[in-house]
Order: C-alpha cells, then structure tokens, then sequence
C-alpha cells in the first residue's frame, strides 16, 4: 500500500498539542477496523514524520524535549504537510528560511493544514491570499493584519477553503479527522476516533 507522507514542522516553542494532536490522529488511523490492526503499520494509509530546521532537540511550550525525525536538508518528499502553532510562531514570522522552506512545501505537497497560528506562517508566506482561513483566537486580528485578503473566520474550529486551517491547541485534533474523512471516509475517521476515545463534535 502506497501511503501518504505526512510531515509535521516542529520548532523552539511549539504547542505540543498543536502537533501532537495531529500525530497522533494521522499515526493511530488505520484502514482495518479494530485494536490489533493498531499493533502494525499493515493498514496504515500514513506515515507521520517531524521536520525541523535542523536534526537538534526542540523545545516545545511547557519545556518539553523533542527530537525531531528529520531536517530541513534531509526530510523526504512530504504529501500532507501541517504546520502548528505555538507562541514561538512570532519569531519564525521573520525567518526567511522557514517562511521560503514553507513555499516550497506547499508548491510541492497535496494539502496544506495548519494549526492555531501556524496560520500565522502560512499567511506570511502568502499561501492563505484571498481564502478562508481560522487561528486561535488570541491571534484572530494578527492574522487579518498579514493578509488583508484573508476571510478570518472566528467561530468554525476547522476552515477549508484549498488550505484546511484550525482554530486553537486541540482544534488540530478535528482538523486532522476531517482530513482523514475527506481522503478515507466517514467511518474510518469515526472508527479512528472511537479508538482514541475522542468525541468528534
């Protein structure tokens, strides 16, 4: 089974739940129904990966250590790229290597998600020009000020307008799930939920 790359960015205060939340929706689904298709990667349509700037420890909100599997100079081809939020987004907004490396991921890639204000990095990088896009709430008038042609919306958690965008933190939980729906059905995502013990809204 050919399955779809899923790379998500980490970097220096990363919302763990931004990316883990999403890590765990690509990583737990699987095509075969049940627990004990869980203990293989037989029927698992995804392989989820971490890209950072580099292969050094990342330190996420709260001080959580992560090794991030891959760099920017050595990350395989990635399908479904998600780019999280975080407070360190900020900084990265005057980065040009992640906002360049983020173009030419999404110039490559078959979707573009982003989570809270990962939303932020995509605007910057002029990939939410005149569409639809959500952030965390916090953040709702920052991203408006990036992109004026950008149609925030404030109340949907999950926007899908060509680029899925989530509101915050544990929005990248539904974020994810619609994104599996849309490629494998309803009843994978449910039956990938019901294994999480997560109640979709």
């Amino acid at each position: 089974m050919t399955k779809t790359s899923v790379g998500i960015f980490i970097f220096e205060e990363v919302e763990v739940l931004d990316f883990a939340g999403p890590y765990e929706v690509f990583s737990r689904t699987r095509l075969k129904p049940g627990i004990e298709s869980r203990r293989s990667e037989d029927t698992a349509p995804y392989k989820v990966f971490t890209v950072a700037r580099s292969d050094e420890v990342v330190t996420a909100t709260g001080g959580l250590k992560v090794v991030p599997d891959y760099g920017f100079h050595d990350a395989p081809p990635i399908d479904l790229l998600v780019v999280p939020g975080g407070f360190g987004t900020r900084a990265l907004l005057e980065e040009s290597t992640v906002i360049e490396w983020i173009q030419t991921q999404a110039a490559q890639v078959s979707q573009l998600t982003a989570v809270c204000t990962g939303s932020l990095l995509l605007a910057t990088a002029g990939l939410l020009r005149g569409r639809r896009a959500t952030t965390h709430w916090g953040a709702t008038e920052l991203l408006a000020s990036l992109d004026e042609s950008i149609q925030v919306d404030r109340e949907r958690r999950v926007v899908e307008d060509g680029v899925v965008t989530s509101a915050g933190v544990s929005a990248g939980i539904d974020m994810a799930f619609v994104v599996v729906e849309r490629m494998f059905g309803r009843s994978v995502a449910d039956e990938t939920a019901r294994y999480m013990d997560y109640r979709r809204p």
